[in-house]
C-alpha cells in the first residue's frame, strides 16, 4: 500500500510542490483510491482501516525520524534509530486519525530533495508541476502570453511561475499553459 502510495504521480506532484495542497487530500482521498483499487473485496469500513494503518505506518516513520534527528542528542549510531521509534511508540496510542491525516506524507522527501538536487533544478521541477494546475482558457493563455513577450522586452526576462509577484506569475501561467498545449498536440 505504502509503496503504491509514494509512486503515485499525483499524490508526490501534490505533496511535494503544492503549497495550497491540504494534507487530507492526500492521505484521505489519494491513498483510499489506492485502497479501494487494491482491495475492492473489502467493505467500506475494512478498507477505511487499511487506510488508516498505511498512513500510521507511514507517519510514524517520519515521526521517528523527526524525534531521532530533531533533538539534537548524541545517541549511538546502532541504537538511535530505534531509540527514536521507542520515543515515538510511547505516545503513538494518544493519536488521534484525525491528526494523523493532517501530516503531509510527503514532507521530508521534499527536504531530501532539497539537498540531492540544485535549487534551479527543483524550481524547474517545481515549474512543470504548477503549470499542469492551471485553469485557462486558449484565449486567455495567449492574451497572457502576449503580455508576458512585451514584460520580456521590457525587462530581458520571461515572468516566472515560481515568481513573488503574482500578476507576473500569472503571464508565466499563460506561457506555461500554451507550452504544454503545443506539446499535447504534438504527441497526439
Amino acid at each position: 500500500m505504502i509503496t503504491a502510495f509514494v509512486q503515485d504521480k499525483t499524490a508526490i506532484e501534490r505533496g511535494l510542490f503544492d503549497e495550497e495542497m491540504v494534507p487530507e487530500e492526500l492521505t484521505q482521498v489519494r491513498m483510499g483510491k489506492i485502497v479501494r483499487d487494491k482491495y475492492p473485496e473489502l467493505d467500506a469500513e475494512d478498507q477505511e482501516a487499511v487506510r488508516q494503518h498505511a498512513i500510521a505506518a507511514m507517519n510514524f516513520t517520519q515521526e521517528a525520524k523527526q524525534a531521532l534527528v530533531g533533538d539534537g542528542s548524541e545517541a549511538s549510531a546502532n541504537t538511535a534509530f530505534v531509540d527514536g521509534v521507542r520515543q515515538f511508540a510511547l505516545s503513538v496510542r494518544d493519536l488521534d486519525i484525525d491528526l494523523i491525516d493532517r501530516i503531509n506524507p510527503f514532507g521530508e522527501t521534499y527536504a531530501i530533495l532539497a539537498k540531492t538536487m540544485s535549487e534551479d533544478r527543483l524550481k524547474e521541477v517545481a515549474a512543470v508541476i504548477e503549470a499542469k494546475k492551471i485553469k485557462l482558457t486558449p484565449e486567455e493563455a495567449r492574451d497572457l502570453a502576449k503580455r508576458a513577450a512585451k514584460s520580456k522586452a521590457d525587462h530581458g526576462r520571461l515572468p516566472s511561475l515560481t515568481s513573488t509577484d503574482a500578476w507576473q506569475k500569472k503571464m508565466a501561467d499563460g506561457v506555461a499553459f500554451l507550452v504544454r498545449m503545443k506539446q499535447e498536440a504534438m504527441t497526439g
